[in-house]
């Protein structure tokens, strides 16, 4: 080992600060704190170099760097493959404009920026004081490093308003956790106009690819791509929650590659579940800045002397490997590191939902035998949908009363949960508790407590309104009422449903200059409400719904166990829809139902092997009326499910390598899924149509280990005749895999596995 010395950090005096911080120092040159370094294997590495004034940080195959200029500023320095620790990094230094009309501070790519100093480019932070002074110029004030995270602290040049960046790399997977608190350190309360995490910059090139997720209800998950030129682009939500028409998550790539998993990617998402923005700008010189937080639309936040203000995190990461790489990375980081439980969560059950079945019309009678029939095919999970509560006879009333309808339930919810639990499975419950119909009974005492402007029209979606959750006293019922439920029934899991988007936003219970708020303290109360219930009821497991995929992102997945990406079922559209859901999340939290034929969506017939390979992909649903099944439909469930069962772990959290993409209209798709000891792969494919008498594409599969033996083992569809029963994992991935699809709306189904021996 190298050895250490203890020696004083002169950096602050430099800059004219009054702070000492006490490092050790390795004869590298980069220093580790002296106290408060974890080690933990989920943790990276952060080091500071007194000499440059820079910090490192590696996790997984990545190094992030930065330093302190001349100027005080924070200024990226690099981000990209790892670095050896020998290399050597240069001082951060200020960045000269072309001209005069290029200032140094737009020029430079700083980490984090006030709206100030002439700065044009979209800034971090921007704030308007009482005196009406709106300039704001951020310097590096100090550091400390502490259980694997670092926070930088930055200051006004003038006035007492304090940045707090905090950092945390993870070891694994080299993602990185941003985000900035913000506090009012002065005599008088400012207004905070615009707020993001942070800032993430590349150098130039001119071959930069931008990737996005764009949809609408029914049609989620859309996968686009553009070259980036000069000038902004801006991804945003102003409706109150993510929303489905664009996703906050972003990926650009190094020149656009034909392979997946080739190339270099940087990525990001946002941990934000209400209004946001993300801005990628290109400047003149071809060097990106991509900023993300609160959208500033609407937005105002007042803080007051001592109150602080965090934005939302901002994940960032990079890949070698292209956007197959990258979309690996960072299922692996969710499942290890953002569901609730990580990294030893329980694998998602096999769920049957009564939504299709029975719609509104819910009863004892009608719920118990639709169990008895999932549970004969496998289910594992029971979970009644709509229907069961207040006056809930459509969905024109009922949302807000939350008691067991007496004519549905005489004799509550027991009963039918007890038949569940006899039956070998769990039970769980749709609700979704922050609407309310006015037609229901808190509506009628309660109208002052949905998002209203005084006087204004309310606008209905679906027949119903948003409850206001920024208020404490709605932020209190609806807690209530589901801690009540959950504390009255042995439920182990709810589905929440949240079904329209925000229509005026008011709250003028609150003081004028404060109802802007709104949009942060509302989604403040939801997260609270989900921490405390889990807190609570720990083995309580919640699925984040809304109207399909128009709440999925990384704030919502800390505080559920799975999402529905989407409510088309159709087993066609969906194998586009889960392709596009996986560039930004991972198949195990990706709840995929098999319903029934023709699908009520495009009124297309597929077979029963088809529906539920689609499924497959992800964590099995199914949602079909099963009172229309005949035997052999219960049979082919059942060898199903089975099949799944068997794979399910692989499946779930294993490595996902894309074969072939459904996108831009492909006839094709195949997905790979590959166990992360690489023992075993389940790969799935399907074709659309037969046309011309082509044969359906060769199959390679990938992440395979080279020297192992791996037996192949057909479970649905055809190979062709001559494949060959055993091979090693060099011949599967170079040789390929024919598979014989003719037809139309055809699937195949096989493994690969080790022989037990290795």
């Amino acid at each position: 080992m190298r050895s250490e010395r203890i020696i004083g950090l002169s950096l602050c005096r430099r800059l004219g600060i009054s702070v000492v911080i006490v490092f050790c120092v390795s004869l590298s040159g980069f220093v580790s704190p002296a106290i408060g370094q974890s080690t933990g294997a989920a943790q990276g590495r952060i080091l500071y170099n007194e000499t440059s004034h820079t910090f490192r940080m590696d996790g997984g195959g990545v190094s992030y760097v930065f330093g302190v200029n001349q100027n005080g500023e924070l200024q990226n320095l690099y981000w990209g493959q790892r670095l050896q620790s020998a290399d050597p990094i240069l001082p951060a230094h200020t960045n000269g404009g072309t001209s005069a009309f290029d200032l140094p501070v737009n020029a430079t790519p700083q980490e984090f920026t006030g709206w100030g100093g002439g700065l044009v480019v979209v800034p971090d932070l921007k704030i308007s004081f009482p005196d009406g002074n709106r300039d704001l110029v951020l310097h590096y004030v100090s550091h400390t490093i502490r259980d694997n995270t670092l926070t930088v602290s930055l200051k006004d040049i003038s006035r007492d308003v304090a940045v707090d960046l905090i950092y945390r790399m993870d070891d694994e997977t080299g993602v990185l956790a941003r985000s900035a608190r913000i506090e009012n350190r002065t005599k008088l309360p400012f207004t905070i106009e615009q707020a993001f995490a942070a800032t993430w910059n590349l150098g130039a090139s001119n071959d930069y690819q931008l990737r996005y997720l764009t949809g609408r209800w029914a049609g989620e998950w859309n996968l686009q791509q553009m070259p980036l030129h000069p000038g902004k682009v801006v991804l945003e939500s102003r409706r109150g929650s993510t929303g489905d028409e664009v996703n906050p998550w972003f990926a650009i790539e190094r020149s656009s590659q034909p392979d997946q998993d080739v190339g270099e990617v940087w990525f990001g998402a946002l941990g934000w579940s209400g209004s946001w923005q993300i801005n990628v700008e290109t400047d003149w010189q071809d060097r990106v800045r991509v900023t993300g937080g609160y959208t500033p639309f609407d937005f105002a936040y007042v803080l007051a002397p001592g109150e602080s203000l965090e934005a939302p995190t901002f994940y960032g990461g990079y890949s070698n490997a292209g956007i197959g790489g990258a979309s690996r990375l960072l299922h692996r980081f969710e499942l290890d590191s953002i569901v609730p439980q990580a990294p030893h969560r329980r694998l998602r059950p096999v769920l049957y939902n009564s939504w299709e079945a029975t719609g509104f019309d819910v009863n004892e009678a009608g719920q118990e035998a639709l169990a008895e029939k999932a549970a004969s095919i496998g289910g594992e999970r029971f979970v009644m949908d709509d229907g069961w509560f207040g006056q809930r006879k459509d969905d024109h009333a009922g949302l807000g009363d939350w008691y067991v309808n007496p004519e549905k339930f005489p004799h509550g919810l027991k009963p039918l949960i007890d038949k569940v639990h006899a039956l070998g499975m769990d039970f769980g419950l749709w609700v979704e508790p922050e609407m309310v119909n006015p037609n229901s009974e808190l509506y009628r005492k309660h109208p002052d407590w949905v998002l209203n402007f005084t006087g204004r029209p309310r606008t209905e979606g679906r027949n119903q309104l948003v409850l206001n959750l920024a208020r404490d006293d709605v932020r209190a019922y609806v807690y209530g009422f589901l801690d009540r439920l959950l504390s009255e029934n042995d439920i182990a899991f709810l589905k929440w449903d949240y079904n329209r988007n925000w229509s005026e936003p008011g709250w003028a219970a609150a003081p004028l200059d404060e109802q802007k708020e709104v949009y942060v303290k509302y989604v403040q109360n939801l997260y609270s409400i989900l921490t405390e219930l889990r807190e609570k009821h720990p083995h309580v497991e919640i699925e984040s719904c809304s109207g399909g995929g128009a709440r999925v992102d990384l704030g919502i997945l800390r505080l559920t166990d799975e999402v529905w990406p989407s409510d088309n079922t159709d087993p066609f559209d969906r194998l586009s829809i889960q392709d596009g859901f996986t560039y930004a999340y991972a198949p195990g939290v990706m709840m995929a139902w098999v319903t029934d034929s023709p699908n009520w969506m495009n009124d297309r017939s597929t077979s029963l092997e088809y529906r539920f390979l689609s499924s497959m992909q992800g964590s099995l649903g199914i949602g079909a009326n099963l009172n229309k099944w005949k035997p052999e439909d219960f049979a082919t469930a059942k060898r199903l499910i089975a099949e799944y069962k068997a794979v399910r772990a692989t499946v779930q959290n294993g490595e996902l390598y894309r074969i072939i993409s459904p996108a831009l209209g492909s006839e094709y798709s195949a997905t790979e899924s590959v166990s992360r000891d690489a023992r075993e792969a389940a790969i799935f494919a399907f074709l659309h149509s037969s046309q011309k008498g082509k044969p359906y594409p060769q199959l390679y599969p990938r992440g395979l280990d080279p020297e192992a033996v791996y037996s192949l083992h057909l479970q649905e569809g055809k190979l062709a005749e001559d494949t060959v029963p055993r091979a090693s994992g060099d011949y599967w991935m170079h040789h390929g895999v024919n598979v014989s699809l003719r037809g139309d709306f055809q699937a195949a189904f096989f493994t690969l596995k080790q022989d037990a021996a290795q």
